[in-house]
């Protein structure tokens, strides 16, 4: 037991540096599996008194809670990978993303709807799989079901979405459900939209059974689509975020715009316009787009123009080395060969490169003039 306690203050020191705003996203950063969440449950900053008794009585489904937070990193991270914000994640630090998540605005609840379809996503495989022991296969898909197809037995496993969303719900909306402020409201309907998207992405899977293939019997079941599905759905609900407001009783979110919308469950909200995150800013946590790599032809938000600012930019040449001409040799290996190719790569001026070159464009129109 002293070497787990010990292992414990190694991980925390070693990654928890910031606490001033601590979150449960902090959980996705802790090697769960190797220490048991039992007992890191008192010890994770950022957590609440619900969600700490939570760990404690139900720790084999942290686990899950960690791996749902890190998938929803990972699809946040390949849906903005080519935008000036890109979902970056700090290293050795309790917020996970930074000061960014601080402002109500549009990147903060896509990350909060992504978090909270990542761990229902976790959870209901896991479910599914047999790992937990509180819940297994969707009780209420037995009998007989119908589609546009006709009748049909319920079989197989399906999902059991609804108990992976409920401790999702107890779990993630805890902290906000304390403090009933306008970020508070906001987040709470981000996580349910985030829920509600891996709903939508159930898909009914059926069997054929018969003489001869005829698919007299039908026996089906309902199962989870790839999270891939779910990042590009919420991915689009962040384009057509609504700005919203308190009311006046403190009670609910109202359209800050009234010429706009009123907001589904399912769509995205936020209170703050974004910042534009050209250029390095500490006080609001932007990490500026100097170095980032660009697309040199691209009219889109990964090329030069977009991603830089107008600032410009570098190219350079690399060398890359990759595996060509793989045979497959019996039996039973695939042998390569490396081939090296040149490719230009542009970069990102920043700030103090673009002043520069501006000056000595300057100077140069002057020594024509001369």
């Amino acid at each position: 037991m002293a070497i787990y306690y010990l292992l414990l203050v190694i991980i925390l020191f070693g990654l928890y540096i910031t606490p001033s705003y601590t979150t449960w996203w902090f959980i996705s950063q802790l090697p769960l599996h190797a220490v048991g969440a039992g007992i890191l449950c008192d010890n994770i900053p950022g957590l609440v008194g619900r969600q700490r008794r939570l760990c404690r009585l139900h720790p084999d489904v942290m686990v899950n809670i960690g791996q749902g937070a890190r998938l929803g990193v990972l699809e946040c991270q390949e849906q903005f990978q080519n935008h000036r914000w890109n979902c970056t994640t700090l290293d050795r630090d309790s917020s996970v993303f930074g000061k960014i998540m601080l402002k109500g605005s549009r990147e903060a609840s896509f990350v909060y709807a992504i978090s909270s379809a990542g761990v229902v996503h976790a959870v209901t495989r896991s479910c599914s799989r047999g790992d937990l022991m509180q819940c297994g296969c969707d009780p209420s898909k037995s009998g007989r079901g119908r589609d546009k197809r006709g009748w049909f037995e319920w079989g197989g496993c399906s999902d059991n979405v609804r108990w992976g969303s409920q401790f999702s719900r107890m779990f993630i909306d805890a902290k906000e459900k304390r403090i009933r402020d306008s970020r508070a409201l906001m987040n709470l309907h981000n996580n349910r939209a985030g829920r509600r998207a891996v709903k939508k992405f159930m898909k009914l899977t059926c069997k054929c059974h018969g003489v001869s293939g005829a698919c007299t019997i039908r026996t089906c079941w309902l199962a989870m689509q790839s999270f891939r599905y779910v990042g590009k759905y919420l991915r689009l609900k962040y384009n057509g975020a609504t700005q919203v407001m308190i009311d006046q009783d403190g009670s609910g979110l109202i359209v800050a715009n009234r010429n706009h919308k009123r907001p589904t469950r399912r769509d995205l909200v936020y209170l703050e316009d974004s910042p534009d995150y050209c250029e390095t800013d500490i006080g609001i946590g932007s990490l500026g787009t100097e170095g980032r790599a660009c697309n040199k032809s691209s009219l889109g938000t990964d090329g030069c123009d977009i991603m830089c600012c107008g600032r410009g930019s570098d190219s350079r040449s690399v060398t890359l080395t990759e595996k060509c001409e793989c045979k497959f040799h019996w039996c039973c290996t695939v042998k390569c060969k490396e081939c090296s190719k040149r490719m230009e790569i542009q970069t990102c001026n920043g700030p103090e490169q673009n002043k520069n070159t501006k000056q000595s464009s300057r100077v140069r129109k002057k020594m024509r003039y001369y």
